[in-house]
């Protein structure tokens, strides 16, 4: 069982090549938003401009 601990609704600001590998999403949106910069691998067809959704459970 895990417990949800926070949800992120935000637009991708940018997305950063960090290698071969793996690409960096990130968001500064206005300071009333949250923050994130999470790397994920190559391949999820994600750019700057959708919104997305990122989920923080304890598991």
């Amino acid at each position: 069982m895990s417990d949800t601990i926070a949800e992120i609704l935000g637009t991708i600001e940018f997305v950063a090549n960090i290698d071969e590998k793996k690409d960096c999403l990130m968001s500064q949106d206005p300071p009333e938003s949250l923050w994130f910069n999470i790397d994920v691998e190559k391949g999820h067809g994600l750019q700057a401009g959708d919104r997305i959704k990122i989920t923080i459970e304890r598991i």
